[in-house]
């Protein structure tokens, strides 16, 4: 069977409680569960891995060469500095999908640069937690093409 890995960085652990007003009230935790539901139903399975440490995040994402056949990840802010984590998803060769929450683009200056979407095949944002189930749709239709 194959498996979908989504990754999630720092303080999103506090959806839910942090910036209702841009993030939603919907958990992580919540959101996980509404994607196993949808993963199974698509016979993916899927595992979820959540951390506020960089180093953490790209041995997770090295840890998946091999392992599963594509990563979705929201890297919150790590989204717009860290070369690592881009160097760790171009290595690990996987189809890459990007994920937020808001629309990076209708924010602050500095969210409007993302070193993943160079690495990435596509992305969704801006769509609260509705992003991470079309970016579940797309990982199994990947998964699906790729056999």
């Amino acid at each position: 069977m194959p498996t979908i890995l989504v990754i999630n960085g720092p303080n999103l652990n506090l959806m839910g409680t942090r910036e209702v007003e841009i993030y939603g009230t919907q958990t992580l935790d919540a959101i996980n569960r509404e994607l196993e539901r949808l993963a199974e139903s698509r016979g993916v399975h899927i595992e979820f891995f959540q951390s506020n440490h960089e180093g953490e995040l790209i041995d997770r994402i090295q840890a998946a060469r091999g392992r599963a056949g594509c990563i979705i990840i929201n890297a919150g802010a790590l989204t717009h500095y860290s070369i690592a984590l881009h160097d760790a998803l171009r290595a690990v060769e996987l189809p890459v999908i990007e994920v937020h929450l808001s629309n990076p683009y209708a924010r602050e200056d500095f969210r409007h640069r993302s070193l993943v979407s160079p690495v990435a095949v596509g992305g969704v944002f801006g769509l609260g937690s509705l992003s991470y189930r079309l970016a579940v749709e797309a990982a199994c239709e990947l998964l699906a093409r790729m056999g």
